[in-house]
């Protein structure tokens, strides 16, 4: 896989669009799904040339044909520094127009003011039952994968709701599995979906990853059999 920034230490002067990187969206499933992205050190300055720094909510929906590469999409966001804008909905515009040009798809921008809660979730890790309960989101801490590119570690917290009866034991072997897995955070979350889907196929199920921020972003894929979801853009503790 060739990329303009991954795994660089040093990269090209390029500005705007060109500077983005779209990697082929691998999609495994008939879910629904959207991809959250939070920027917390987003800036920009305002028509005074005051510097103006906000969170950034990116929602990509996972219908789309590629996916952004992460350290490209950072350093676009971080080009923004220096750049003027008079008004604030002008800043998510552009930025909306690359990322649609870029994935093929409609995505949807805005700044972040306040964050929904965690919900309350059994805490797969330490439960001593044998099956969930239907309808309570279940908690699964140190998730881990393997980045393609870099081989670096990925570390995020999974939230899997269903009115299903989950066989704990079994989900957690399985999550357990992902800890020397090269995929991105996208494919990770579509794998879990449709293997749980494929165990308890009569189900509505929707997984969610949190994954640990770097360099100032993290990314949360949700997957669903439903078109609305239950869990939100929500930040954990160590997010």
């Amino acid at each position: 896989m060739k990329t303009k920034h991954l795994g660089k230490t040093k990269t090209k002067q390029q500005t705007g669009f060109k500077i983005l990187d779209p990697i082929d969206r691998i999609k495994a499933s008939k879910s629904y799904g959207v991809d959250y992205w939070n920027a917390y050190e987003f800036s920009y300055l305002d028509s005074n040339k005051n510097p103006v720094l906000k969170v950034l909510e990116i929602k990509i929906p996972s219908s789309s044909i590629y996916i952004v590469e992460s350290k490209s999409l950072k350093v676009y966001l971080n080009s923004f520094y220096k750049k003027i804008f008079i008004h604030e909905k002008d800043v998510l515009i552009k930025i909306e127009k690359d990322l649609n040009r870029l994935t093929k798809s409609s995505t949807s921008l805005r700044f972040v003011k306040k964050f929904p809660t965690e919900p309350n979730s059994l805490k797969l890790n330490t439960s001593l039952r044998q099956f969930s309960k239907p309808n309570h989101p279940i908690r699964f801490d140190g998730f881990r994968s393997i980045c393609p590119v870099t081989s670096q570690p990925d570390f995020a917290i999974i939230y899997i709701y269903t009115n299903a009866k989950i066989d704990l034991k079994w989900l957690k072997i399985f999550l357990r599995s992902f800890k020397e897995k090269g995929e991105f955070h996208e494919q990770c979350i579509e794998d879990i979906f449709v293997s749980i889907e494929k165990k308890y196929p009569d189900f509505c199920i929707e997984v969610c990853g949190r994954f640990l921020r770097r360099g100032g972003i993290d990314i949360n894929p949700i997957r669903s059999s439903k078109k609305t979801f239950h869990i939100k853009n929500f930040r954990v503790f160590n997010q």
